[in-house]
């Protein structure tokens, strides 16, 4: 399996959302300007303008997947070495005893007649 290198992808999904958001601002201001209302490709800015966010936040899902890849090794050696802390008012999931003796449903408190 061949590498595919992921970062000029990123570099060209967050250059074409910049391009695409920048003709989204000229194509409003000429909106205001004239009274024509023409289209790039049949879209208008605020199409233009989802088109630029969704391109954005692909990018940013790329990039987040490639530094989790990277960093995994190290992230899961950290976590064999310090396992993870427990709230004090929580009991701790790994410890079967407390939790046998915790399950106990709570009895009502009785009412007093009279």
């Amino acid at each position: 399996m061949a590498l595919v290198p992921i970062l000029p992808l990123i570099d060209l999904l967050i250059l074409v959302a910049w391009t695409i958001l920048m003709l989204a601002v000229v194509q409003k201001a000429l909106w205001m300007a004239v009274a024509a209302r023409f289209t790039i490709l049949g879209l208008t800015p605020y199409d233009l303008l989802l088109v630029a966010g969704t391109c954005l936040l692909f990018a940013l899902a790329l990039a987040a997947r490639v530094w989790v890849k990277a960093h995994e090794p190290q992230l899961l050696r950290q976590g064999r070495r310090h396992p993870a802390e427990v709230l004090p008012d929580f009991p701790d999931p790994r410890d079967s005893d407390t939790m046998l003796a915790d399950s106990k449903p709570p009895q009502a408190p009785e009412r007093a007649t009279g």
